[in-house]
């Protein structure tokens, strides 16, 4: 039975805490069978002990379950590059921040060393220059109505509803992404206020893998690669039959 350092665990219902590890004190495992057993990639959910599988990258994906503010990031970079490139970004971009990953930090920094550091070879993605204003606007917000705590997002909420808004009001979330976010959110985190799943369809759909939040492990990565090569597919056909129908 292995058991838990003393250490910093999350709730992602409330704020961090310093605390002995729940799993342990009550006789059971701390994390899901497969899931690393570094103390340093577990954290304390609002319904179960997870462990994030998004970059596939395990010292990224530990930051991303750690850290409400590098899994805002992260969703902020899956745009047109790879999704492990993305989700393994706030990890680097911490490195790069001397080990920081502070909203206030953030905020407050120049913005052509924000940018100077999503540059550096390799860049952090596609854009740059573009993503590191975005993340920055992003910071930004989490400092103005947030107290610089990212996890208030949604920690408070009372409905789906309020909290897809909440989470669409963020810089580089739309509504599709804000969707996706509140059904990985539910599916993953245990963040379930009432009405979430109407409030993420059709990502909250039960058994998909239509996008991250559905993604816990390789085979489910390739399965949700596939959805969007198809649907990519199908929206192409549909476009050309437009076309010639004009």
């Amino acid at each position: 039975m292995p058991s838990c350092e003393q250490g910093v665990f999350y709730d992602w219902g409330s704020a961090p805490r310093t605390t002995a590890c729940p799993a342990n004190a009550r006789g059971a495992r701390c994390a899901r069978p497969g899931a690393p057993a570094d103390p340093a990639a577990r954290r304390v959910g609002t319904l179960a002990w997870v462990q994030l599988n998004l970059s596939q990258d395990p010292l990224a994906d530990a930051l991303l379950s750690e850290e409400p503010l590098a899994l805002l990031i992260g969703m902020v970079l899956d745009q047109q590059v790879p999704l492990e490139w993305a989700f393994a970004g706030p990890a680097e971009l911490k490195r790069r921040l001397g080990d920081r990953l502070d909203a206030r930090m953030i905020a407050s920094m120049d913005t052509g060393q924000l940018v100077g550091a999503f540059s550096a070879k390799p860049a952090l993605h596609r854009y740059p220059g573009s993503m590191a204003r975005r993340v920055q606007d992003l910071c930004r917000v989490v400092v103005d109505d947030y107290g610089g705590e990212a996890q208030k997002v949604w920690s408070d909420v009372s409905s789906g509803s309020q909290l897809l808004e909440r989470v669409k009001e963020l810089p580089g979330f739309g509504d599709h992404k804000a969707k996706i976010f509140v059904a990985l959110l539910g599916k993953q985190l245990g963040v379930r206020p009432k009405g979430w799943q109407e409030a993420a369809v059709p990502f909250s759909e039960p058994g998909s893998f239509r996008s991250v939040a559905d993604i816990i492990d390789p085979g489910s990565l390739a399965k949700v690669r596939l959805f969007k090569q198809q649907a990519k597919a199908t929206q192409k056909v549909a476009q050309r039959r437009h076309q010639r129908n004009e």
